[in-house]
């Protein structure tokens, strides 16, 4: 089973502000949709918080350490490792070969350890913003594509498509 990092993310580190993403990618929001639908998505609470429903045709599991929050829509859990579980059984129900992770930064940085693919869509701004991503080890991993993209009639920047494949663990 893949673990997928899935993360946009601008030239300074900067995935978000104010638990909203600062820039405007309708194309990148279409490739989440055809990268993540049908497979587990997992994320923390406040990005399930600010999406503006559960995503459609995805098991969304939220972790959160709020033992008393809940969810509709969503499969709550307050740990990694039973948000693991949870995305295990249902990505062999679902036949899916893959369990999507979408944010945010904790969340992103409980599974880069184990994950195998980041699907990074690096954004070419350098906004304000009070989330970041880590940068990537270079060491640990290898971009095996990249598509530069123009921003299009509803993008407000210039975007490019990054895959990185983890390098051998031995």
């Amino acid at each position: 089973m893949e673990i997928v990092l899935v993360v946009a993310v601008a030239e300074n580190g900067v995935i978000g502000k104010d638990n909203a993403i600062p820039w405007r990618l309708k194309s990148d929001l279409r490739r989440l949709k055809a990268i993540t639908l049908n497979k587990p998505v997992v994320m923390g609470r406040k990005t399930f918080e600010s999406l503006p429903r559960p995503l459609p045709g995805r098991t969304n599991i939220v972790v959160t350490r709020d033992v008393n929050y809940r969810a509709r829509g969503a499969v709550v859990t307050n740990s990694f490792e039973t948000a693991h579980a949870i995305a295990l059984g249902d990505a062999l129900r679902r036949f899916a070969t893959e369990i999507a992770i979408i944010g945010g930064a904790e969340i992103y940085a409980q599974w880069m350890g184990i994950a195998d693919r980041l699907e990074i869509t690096e954004v070419h701004a350098r906004p304000d913003g009070d989330t970041r991503f880590d940068k990537i080890d270079t060491k640990a991993w290898e971009e095996v594509a990249r598509v530069r993209n123009p921003a299009g009639p509803d993008d407000s920047v210039d975007f490019s498509y990054v895959t990185y494949r983890r390098r051998d663990r031995g």
